[in-house]
């Protein structure tokens, strides 16, 4: 029998063992290794800072003026001028319309009339008591007809203050009928016309004089946020707390910012149970009279957070209205860890849970992170590689 084929058989054997060696690359003893390191993903991360921030939130705001006053008649009877147009400024005294006032120029001269008549019988009245004070001295006539005439002048005397002050009654009707701005501002709208009558009990007004040199900003907060404002500032009363509040932003509804800034003047009384919010005030200069009243912007309420972690918003992923991070921890694996956070400042978040001062989150290429994953960390330099947790 031939040996030569069982040689032949193990050396064919040999050559494919070392082929498929070959081929695994099982050829390098460090090919494994390498494979391992080219897994790993180089990331950025950054300790979690501690500073100062200030947090911007921002409000729904109704503008009125400082002064809105509805124009109304005082008299009946028909508009006979009008002396504004619509969006006109006027001052303080200024006549904006005018009512047919004939009728009462006529009452006014009838009540006048009647006044001095008065007068002249209290003259004749006087003259009679006069005249008989010295015949009762000398005893011509009796005391009785003096006292009678002095009573009769007292009636005359009555008589007079009666009729002037129908005169002067009247007089107020007619004034009535010119219709004057009780102060300055800027004239809103004018649903009536010459011609069209009105009444003194009419609900309708003539017009909305608005005075716009500052301009009321109307907000509501929340309780939440309303309770963390009081708690920011220093003082025993709402009073001395808004001494304290920082100036506010307007942004008006072009989202353009209003270069005059504002401060907050009055807080409400109390809260409005159907929204579970309470009404704020906040006051503008408004020097160019560029705010009306009915416009609509929002007001930003900035809050001080001082020693406040602070989180980049890139660092961060959020999952069904939660915020996460990814924590560096022992052998650089990362933890998906859950933060809370009050607010942004700038470009980070004020995290108030979940993490603390000098913690090393991970900056970049989150999206793909997995928790648990290990990673090598690109810290800055003078920065731990790892939080040792």
């Amino acid at each position: 029998m031939n040996t030569v084929f069982p040689e032949r058989i193990s050396r064919i054997c040999l050559q494919a063992g070392l082929w498929a060696v070959l081929l695994s690359g099982g050829c390098s003893p460090n090919s494994g290794k390498d494979a391992m390191q080219k897994q790993v993903p180089s990331l950025s991360a950054a300790a979690v800072r501690v500073s100062d921030a200030v947090v911007g939130k921002s409000y729904s705001a109704i503008l009125e003026g400082r002064v809105n006053v509805e124009i109304r008649p005082q008299v009946d009877g028909t508009i006979q001028a009008i002396y504004v147009d619509e969006g006109a400024k006027v001052s303080a005294g200024q006549t904006l319309f005018k009512i047919d006032d004939r009728l009462y120029r006529e009452q006014y001269k009838s009540a006048l009339a009647l006044q001095h008549a008065a007068e002249a019988k209290l003259s004749a009245a006087k003259l009679d008591v006069d005249k008989l004070v010295p015949l009762v001295e000398n005893k011509v006539i009796s005391e009785i007809q003096l006292k009678s005439a002095k009573a009769a002048y007292r009636a005359d005397l009555a008589a007079v203050e009666q009729a002037k002050a129908a005169a002067g009654a009247a007089k107020v009707n007619l004034d009535y009928t010119l219709i004057k701005a009780p102060v300055g501002g800027y004239i809103g709208k004018i649903p009536l016309r010459i011609g069209s009558l009105v009444t003194k009990n009419q609900t309708a007004w003539l017009t909305l004089l608005s005075d716009v040199s500052e301009v009321c900003a109307l907000f509501s907060m929340s309780e939440n946020d309303f309770m963390n404002f009081r708690r920011q500032y220093p003082g025993s009363t709402i009073q001395e707390k808004l001494q304290k509040v920082a100036p506010v932003t307007l942004v008006m509804s072009d989202g353009n910012r209003y270069p005059e800034k504002g401060t907050i003047s009055t807080i409400s009384g109390q809260f409005d149970q159907s929204t579970g919010s309470v009404r704020l005030r906040a006051v503008f200069p408004n020097p160019g009279g560029l705010l009306r009243s009915g416009n609509t912007g929002k007001v930003i309420v900035e809050s001080l957070y001082p020693g406040a972690l602070l989180v980049p918003q890139a660092a961060t992923v959020e999952i069904q209205d939660k915020v996460f991070v990814f924590l560096l921890g022992k052998g650089n694996k990362v933890l998906k860890q859950v933060i809370s956070i009050a607010g942004a400042s700038g470009n980070d978040y004020i995290v108030t849970s979940g993490i603390s001062a000098g913690d090393i989150i991970v900056t970049s290429g989150m999206e793909k992170l997995q928790d648990g994953a290990v990673i090598k960390p690109l810290v800055k330099a003078g920065e731990p590689s790892g939080s040792g947790k």
